[in-house]
Formats: C-alpha cells, structure tokens, sequence
C-alpha cells in the first residue's frame, strides 16, 4: 500500500527519466490520469494511454526527450503539498513556477488544472505539485 500515490507517480516519472526510459507504466487513479493529461496539454510528456486491466488499471506514458541533446522535457517535479501538510493557494496567490517556465498542477474544484488554467477561470485550489 503506498501512503501518497501523487509523491509514488512523480517520483516514477523521475526515476524513468534518470534511466533514459521511453515509455513507463504506472498504477492508474482519477487523480493520476488527470495530472497525466495536464502533462500531455502543456507539452511535457509526448502521448499517453490508459489501460483497463483485471484491478485499478494502467497508464502507459511515453516520455518527450530532444533528439539532439537527449535531455528530457521535464527537468524537475516537486511534490509540494503532502498529506502530512496540505498547501492551499487562493486564486488571488497562485504560485509562478520558474516564472512562468514552469507550471503548478492544483487539484481545485473545476477539476485538476494547471496554475494558468486556474489564473483564468479565477478559482484556488491544492497545490499539488510544480513541473519544469
């Protein structure tokens, strides 16, 4: 059983990256599936597919890497709001990753979206992670 699954799918994103992996499975979630298609939409994963198996499911990802300097699309994830201490931003305070390079994944109640996403439909959220 793992205690936070959003820390267990951002450190097997890492993980695949460090190894050079082109394509990487992880146990499916809503709330997995939604930050995966958040990644697709800004351009840091290259293509993404859910699979039905006989328990949760599977998310098959294929990692984007620039084919002249083999370096991938994402350089860092960071887990921001744990379950230890949850972090909250109002839609007035959402945080700039990189300013603005990066983005910040919430979970709000439109639904998991980016931090721009967030800035234009005026809403706050959970900070769950930040991407560049």
């Amino acid at each position: 059983m793992v205690t936070d699954p959003i820390a267990d799918f951002l450190t097997r994103i890492r993980n695949a990256i460090k190894a050079n992996h082109r394509i990487l499975e992880i146990p499916a979630s809503n709330l997995k599936k939604e930050m995966t298609k958040v990644l697709h939409d800004k351009g840091f994963i290259q293509n993404y597919k859910f699979e039905d198996d006989s328990k949760q499911g599977i998310i098959k990802i294929a990692l984007k890497y620039n084919p002249q300097t083999k370096q991938s699309a994402i350089t860092s994830l960071e887990r921001i709001s744990k379950p230890g201490l949850r972090k909250y931003a109002d839609a007035d305070n959402l945080p700039r990753v990189l300013n603005g390079l990066g983005i910040a994944i919430l979970s709000t109640s439109k639904g998991v979206i980016s931090d721009k996403e967030a800035r234009k439909e005026h809403v706050g959220g959970e900070v769950l992670c930040y991407v560049y």
